[in-house]
């Protein structure tokens, strides 16, 4: 256990005053009982007989103050809380086949709708992070739980070049192991640095909390191996959601004076799906597009976390000092 103000136990101080106080309010009341003995008040002044049971009320209003005094230094204590989170990463592909508009308007503004509305619907505890990737992935929007610039990064999204699923995947992990490291201290030193230790590799299974979803009309034509670095998630605990935009018989782009026909790569999507342990998705239509995102709800996870525990101590007191005071009113017809 731990305290939030620990400057306050300070006044556990006072507990031993309440005791010396106590004390002295006992002996001056025998030596009243001494004093009018002999005009027969001995009995009332002593307490009429109640032996130990004068001192139960005092106890129990020590005891309650104490804790009252540790209720204040807020007391704090691991607790394992169940709670839903967990890291997604939205990946897109801005190749400039997502420029097609089988799937309308266009494949890139229909992914970029559902999303958004994916986005406003996440609990505030789970962390959403943006990956454009094309030939090569790029961290859009880091992991973060400020929705507003999750939103805007998704509207920056416009279709580019060639297709490297592969790159999308590996730009989604390392926006994940960025976001669950431990805080850095941020402080100016003019000190000649020590080099960094070689950081110890994470052990298989690490972010089995987050999730990648991977929006592509998956037709790979860029290194490296996708089904490589659907492993490594796998490895890592990460699953990948793919979500196959367009159709099968696919549509025809025109780019710079060229006519490209484009059509989706489904069984590319599924082995990536299967091998990290997630699940892949046709969307042919923007209302596909909802339903799938839908059915992508973050895991509930039981954590161990520091909780501030200042509300039982404060609960607790009051209730034994309460105990003491119907004691004392009950016995002696007053509080102590």
């Amino acid at each position: 256990m731990s305290f939030i103000w620990p400057a306050m136990l300070w006044s556990l101080l006072l507990a031993p005053l309440f005791v010396i106080f106590y004390l002295l309010l006992q002996r001056r009341r025998h030596k009243l009982a001494a004093r009018y003995g002999s005009l027969g008040l001995v009995q009332e002044a002593a307490g009429r007989g109640i032996g130990f049971r004068r001192h139960v009320p005092a106890t129990l209003f020590l005891v309650g103050l104490s804790i009252l005094m540790l209720a204040l230094a807020r007391p704090q204590a691991e607790v394992s809380l169940p709670r839903i989170e967990g890291t997604v990463m939205l990946a897109f592909d801005v190749s400039g086949s997502m420029a097609a508009n089988d799937v309308k308007p266009t494949r890139m503004e229909a992914a970029k709708a559902a999303a958004q509305e994916f986005v406003q619907n996440q609990p505030p505890s789970v962390q959403i992070g943006v990956i454009a990737f094309s030939d090569s992935g790029l961290s859009v929007q880091i992991p973060t739980y400020d929705r507003e610039a999750v939103l805007a990064a998704i509207n920056r999204l416009e279709p580019q070049r060639g297709t490297s699923l592969a790159n999308g995947i590996l730009a989604s992990l390392n926006a994940i192991a960025v976001a669950n490291l431990p805080p850095q201290p941020r402080y100016y030193t003019n000190l000649t640095p020590v080099p960094t230790a070689t950081p110890t590799p994470m052990p298989p299974g690490e972010y089995t909390s987050a999730a990648i979803v991977l929006l592509t009309d998956g037709e790979n034509n860029e290194r490296p191996d996708p089904l490589a670095a659907a492993q490594t998630a796998a490895d890592r605990g990460v699953r990948i959601y793919t979500v196959g935009i367009g159709s099968p018989t696919g549509a025809t782009i025109h780019v710079e004076g060229f006519s490209i026909h484009t059509q989706l790569d489904e069984d590319m999507l599924k082995q990536i799906s299967q091998i990290s342990g997630g699940t892949y998705y046709n969307a042919q239509t923007e209302q596909d597009l909802k339903t799938i995102y839908s059915n992508l709800q973050p895991q509930l996870v039981v954590r161990p976390e520091k909780t501030e525990i200042t509300s039982l101590f404060a609960g607790a007191s009051i209730l034994i000092l309460l105990i003491g005071g119907i004691f004392s009113l009950l016995w002696f017809s007053r509080l102590p």
